[in-house]
């Protein structure tokens, strides 16, 4: 086997060819470190060519790869095996802006691109490229369109899927298909460029994207409100939706339990209550037009809606830093779970008008056979997307509670099947929920999958062992 690696160096350099187990430490162990594994070498290309021979060789040879970006997925999807015998193809050095379009609104960047350097790169332009989560400093666009990302900003402009028009994707064998047609129209057959986004690079390797810009915005009015219930939620975005219309860009749902755990567990963070309601909401508006008086339109929705009693006390952020401190909330809860202790975690999708019903009946299903369990609910109500997350009650040993993985999947995605949802929203499928899909999944939708799994990749050597049971 010592001989790919010095085949691989012919083809990338040697300085690129990672063999040592320290110097592929960051390449083998998930950022979550939940999943572990060992490879043969890390390669890392610099150019689609180099992929493409990278893929070739592999292909030849028998030799699984796995392909790889910032590292920050949730699902174990870009992890080894622990065989050693497997490539990773890491995408970073492929990092180039390609070009930029501020008339079409396009931006074309490597796959190795980091997610704020594509941000960034349509700011300096006067554009604005919405793709926004809570990884952005790291992951790359590859992974984030690897796994069809959605983030903050999904409510307004679509996840990663809609937010793409073309690809560049090197197949198993080492072609290349460039399809990175900047085109809003394009009827000519099949949509190849979505089989491969969200895929997780089971059927080819993104490379490159031709990926859809906006007009920045202007003017922004973001709120924190306190509401008396779950109910409630759903009827502030109801009303406020139909008020706003597509200015409303974020609608961030959060609990009681994920306030208090932030409170406890993150430096700097502040509650606007004096005291934490039940369910809270983080609302943004957003407008193209600097004159648009948003933030009168977000506080008179906000004052009818507590004569109405559907909200109980709101906060409108009146400057950038109160703006920072309210978000600085939702987007410390992930923070605060680590510090507090391991959680099991669901990322999951529903009907919107269903998410109340779901929260109130998954609780009582949990209660009712694991008293004491905490709730960690929350996520992208506005687009139907909860993390629903549980942490072990008091009188729990870290053992005792991970024992119960198994079951408390089962609770939460059965009942998530039946609200007609998916048991992976934004996440993707990987190694974590591999093993469940085919519960959820019908046979018709699994034996197509495993049709063109078998056509893309006939010798299965793409990411082996991720989103689809051997």
């Amino acid at each position: 086997m010592t001989a790919i690696p010095d085949q691989l160096a012919g083809i990338v350099g040697k300085d690129h060819v990672l063999t040592a187990d320290a110097d592929q430490q960051a390449y083998v162990v998930d950022w979550m470190k939940k999943y572990r594994g060992r490879a043969l070498a890390v390669v890392r290309p610099g150019s689609t060519e180099e992929v493409a021979s990278v893929l070739r060789f592999c292909s030849q040879q028998g030799v699984a790869v796995i392909p790889q970006g910032g590292n920050t997925g949730m699902a174990g999807g870009a992890t080894p095996d622990m065989s050693g015998g497997q490539v990773i193809l890491s995408l970073t050095r492929m990092n180039r802006i390609r070009e930029i379009d501020p008339v079409g609104n396009t931006i074309t960047a490597d796959a190795g691109c980091v997610l704020a350097t594509i941000q960034q790169a349509a700011c300096e332009v006067g554009r604005f490229f919405p793709l926004s989560l809570g990884a952005e400093g790291s992951c790359t666009i590859g992974g984030n369109l690897a796994t069809n990302a959605g983030g903050i900003a999904v409510l307004r402009y679509g996840n990663a899927r809609e937010l793409t028009l073309g690809l560049e994707v090197v197949l198993a064998d080492g072609r290349i298909w460039d399809g990175l047609q900047a085109l809003r129209k394009d009827n000519t057959g099949y949509d190849l460029r979505d089989l491969f986004i969200g895929s997780e690079g089971t059927l080819g390797v993104i490379t490159g994207a031709v990926l859809k810009l906006y007009a920045a915005p202007s003017a922004r009015a973001t709120a924190m409100v306190a509401l008396p219930n779950r109910e409630a939620a759903l009827e502030l975005f109801t009303r406020l939706r139909s008020r706003a219309g597509d200015r409303l860009t974020a609608f961030e749902f959060m609990t009681r339990a994920c306030v208090d755990l932030v409170l406890a567990h993150v430096a700097g963070a502040v509650s606007p209550f004096a005291a934490v309601p039940p369910a809270i909401v983080l609302m943004e508006l957003s407008d193209t037009d600097a004159k648009a008086d948003i933030a009168s339109l977000l506080e008179e929705v906000l004052t009818e809606s507590m004569e109405a009693g559907i909200a109980t006390d709101a906060v409108v952020a009146q400057s950038s830093e109160q703006t920072k401190a309210l978000w600085r909330i939702r987007e410390g809860i992930s923070e605060a779970q680590v510090r507090a202790g391991k959680t099991i975690k669901h990322d999951i999708a529903l009907p919107i008008g269903r998410l109340a019903a779901f929260m109130d009946e998954c609780e009582q299903a949990i209660e009712a056979v694991y008293p004491g369990l905490q709730f960690l609910v929350f996520g992208h109500l506005g687009d139907g997307n909860l993390h629903y997350n549980l942490q072990r009650a008091a009188h729990m040993d870290d053992g005792a509670f991970y024992a119960l993985t198994g079951p408390l999947n089962a609770i939460v995605h059965d009942l998530v099947h039946r609200y007609r949802g998916s048991i992976s929203a934004e996440h993707g499928i990987g190694q974590l929920r591999r093993d469940e899909l085919p519960r959820y999944k019908s046979d018709v939708a699994l034996q197509m999958m495993r049709d063109l799994k078998r056509l893309f990749d006939p010798a299965g050597i793409l990411n082996p062992g991720k989103l689809l049971q051997t």
